[in-house]
């Protein structure tokens, strides 16, 4: 099953979503911005959400996740919850192999 971690920054307008977007694009440190910015509790580690399987997020914030690539921030991303931006700091594929199952 795929895995995945990441950070957001979660504010309440596309425009101020796109202003920190293009903050840290500039050079402005994404973990720093999410402190100073986000309305999300995860903002006091840095905007970091830990790892988490599909289907465990919103399905925005999900697809998103599950397809970008990682280490580049995305968004505007809107949700139920007010507008994202998104970086994907790793994912993994896990596949489990079965080798030699015989039935009776």
């Amino acid at each position: 099953m795929a895995q995945a971690s990441a950070r957001h920054i979660l504010v309440s307008t596309e425009a101020k979503c796109n202003e920190l977007k293009t903050a840290i694009e500039n050079g402005a440190d994404f973990a720093q911005v999410a402190k100073e910015n986000s309305s999300c509790p995860s903002s006091r580690d840095g905007g970091n959400l830990g790892t988490f399987g599909p289907g465990q997020m919103v399905k925005e914030f999900d697809t998103v996740v599950f397809s970008a690539p990682v280490g580049v921030v995305q968004g505007p991303v809107k949700t139920q919850f007010g507008y994202h931006l998104v970086e994907v700091t790793s994912r993994n594929s896990y596949i489990i192999c079965f080798t030699n199952c015989q039935t009776c």
